[in-house]
C-alpha cells in the first residue's frame, strides 16, 4: 500500500481557518501513532518540538506551530493540541489489513499556515513511513 492524501479542505469563518485532510497511510495505526505522538516523531515530519507530555492536560511545545496543552488523547486512536496558534487534532482509523486513515483538523485565527504547507508535512510523513 502506498500513502495518499484523498482530500484537503480549507473553512473560513470570520478570521477562524479550519483546514481538514484524510491522509492514507501505508502502516497500521500502531506504527503511525509514534509519528503523531512523540517528540522524535513529530519533529522527524512536522515540526520541531520543544516539549511533550503524552498524556490528556500534559504541556505541549510544537515549534510554529505554538505551545499549549493535550486536550485530546486516546492512545494509538486521537492526539490534539490546542494553544496559543490554534487546535491541531489527529484522528487514526484503520483502513485495511496493513493501512491507516488519518483524519486530521487544524484550527486557527488569522494566516499562520496553508492547506499547501500541511500537504508538504503529510508527503513528508508518507516519505518516511513508507521507508520504515
Amino acid at each position: 500500500m502506498t500513502g495518499s492524501i484523498e482530500q484537503g479542505t480549507s473553512q473560513t469563518h470570520g478570521n477562524t481557518h479550519i483546514l481538514h485532510f484524510l491522509v492514507r497511510l501505508p502502516r497500521p495505526m500502531a506504527a503511525v501513532w509514534p509519528y503523531l505522538a512523540t517528540a522524535d516523531g513529530l519533529a522527524s515530519w512536522c515540526t520541531p518540538v520543544d516539549s511533550l507530555e503524552p498524556r490528556l492536560g500534559g504541556t505541549v511545545g510544537l515549534g510554529e506551530l505554538g505551545s499549549g496543552r493535550i486536550t485530546a488523547w486516546d492512545v494509538d486512536r486521537v492526539a490534539e493540541y490546542t494553544g496559543d496558534r490554534g487546535r491541531v487534532r489527529f484522528h487514526l482509523e484503520r483502513d485495511g489489513e496493513d493501512g491507516a486513515a488519518l483524519r486530521f483538523t487544524h484550527e486557527f485565527q488569522g494566516e499562520a499556515e496553508t492547506e499547501q504547507r500541511w500537504r508538504s508535512r503529510f508527503e513528508r510523513l508518507i516519505k518516511r513511513l513508507e521507508q520504515a
